[in-house]
């Protein structure tokens, strides 16, 4: 039995309310899986509120990625065993609880170098971090982009894993106290989005020639004056909806505005193999016991208060990463 967060139906925050959930033991290849940190991200909330439905629909749990200890593994569980240290960072759904069975092939070691907190902190946005700059587009030396929510979980990962390719990055930001956490992580240029018009700033900021990738966790607020903004032949990534959905678009634009490209990523198509995640998390587990990308925790609730820890994201509210602490 474990203490387990519940959404019954879909809706706000207030939906979530922990529970007490019988676990059955681990079948073939799953491991039982106690926990000790869990990461949220902005997907938890399109769950929970119905944005992205949830195969099966509710009751469920939401959750994408937590780092534990196995107490007990089934057969062919991929060479791990009790007691060992893992981690997780693409699901299945399902982590916002004490213990939970977990299939082995999507879990990973963790290094002895790495704090829980690290990692419950990183896996998620890590991840995405890495398919952004490593995969969709090799990100490269001398190369200017913008990102949207520079001091957000996946922003502050990002802009430092720019920094140490050599990469110029522009980051818009909610306030003074955000723009000098993301400068301090490696922002070159922010921009205080509510105060001035981000599209401006960027001109001036690259003499008028825009960036060649715009990264848009955001959606709905920025995806139209993006588009403004890139270079010739540029790059649109738009991999959130933090401020709702992005509007249609009509593919004519694109050929009006210098013959841009715009992309929809998720970053279960780019680790959905063994090979893809194990390769992402080595590069990830790297930089991080290197000191090359420090993971900030910027807010830690308990399980009880999960409700709260959605609304402070969804209000914009937080910086770095959020995790959940049982």
């Amino acid at each position: 039995m474990g203490r387990t967060v519940v959404v019954r139906d879909v809706g706000g925050a207030e939906t979530m309310n922990v529970e007490t959930v019988g676990v059955d033991g681990p079948g073939d290849g799953e491991v039982l899986l106690r926990q000790s940190a869990m990461g949220v991200n902005f997907i938890d909330t399109y769950h929970r509120s119905g944005l992205y439905p949830v195969p099966g629909g509710a009751p469920f749990t939401p959750g994408m990625e937590a780092v534990g200890t196995i107490e007990a593994a089934g057969p062919n569980a991929g060479g791990l065993k009790v007691g060992d240290r893992v981690c997780y960072g693409t699901g299945p759904i399902g982590g916002y609880a004490e213990e939970r069975i977990m299939p082995a092939a999507t879990l990973v070691r963790v290094p002895e170098s790495l704090k829980d907190e690290q990692v419950a902190g990183m896996m998620l946005r890590g991840l995405t971090v890495w398919y952004l700059i490593r995969r969709l587009h090799k990100l490269k030396a001398g190369e200017t982009v913008l990102f949207h929510a520079a001091a957000g979980g996946v922003g502050l990962i990002f802009c430092q894993w720019a920094r140490h390719i050599g990469a110029t990055v522009i980051g818009t930001v909610g306030s003074t106290e955000k723009a000098a956490l993301a400068e301090d992580n490696g922002c070159h240029h922010t921009i205080l989005y509510k105060d001035v018009r981000f599209v401006d700033a960027v001109k001036t900021i690259t003499g008028g020639a825009g960036v060649s990738v715009v990264y848009d966790g955001v959606g709905k607020d920025t995806f139209f004056d993006s588009l403004d903004c890139m270079t010739r032949r540029g790059l649109m990534v738009s991999f959130g909806n933090a401020s709702g959905p992005p509007p249609p678009l009509e593919v004519g634009l694109l050929g009006q505005r210098g013959s841009l490209f715009v992309t929809r990523p998720t970053l279960f198509d780019y680790t959905g193999t063994r090979s893809e995640l194990e390769e992402a998390t080595s590069e990830l587990f790297a930089l991080v016991a290197s000191g090359s990308i420090n993971i900030d925790v910027g807010q830690k609730y308990s399980l009880e208060n999960a409700a709260a820890a959605h609304t402070a994201l969804e209000s914009r509210k937080t910086t770095g990463s959020t995790i959940l602490i049982p």
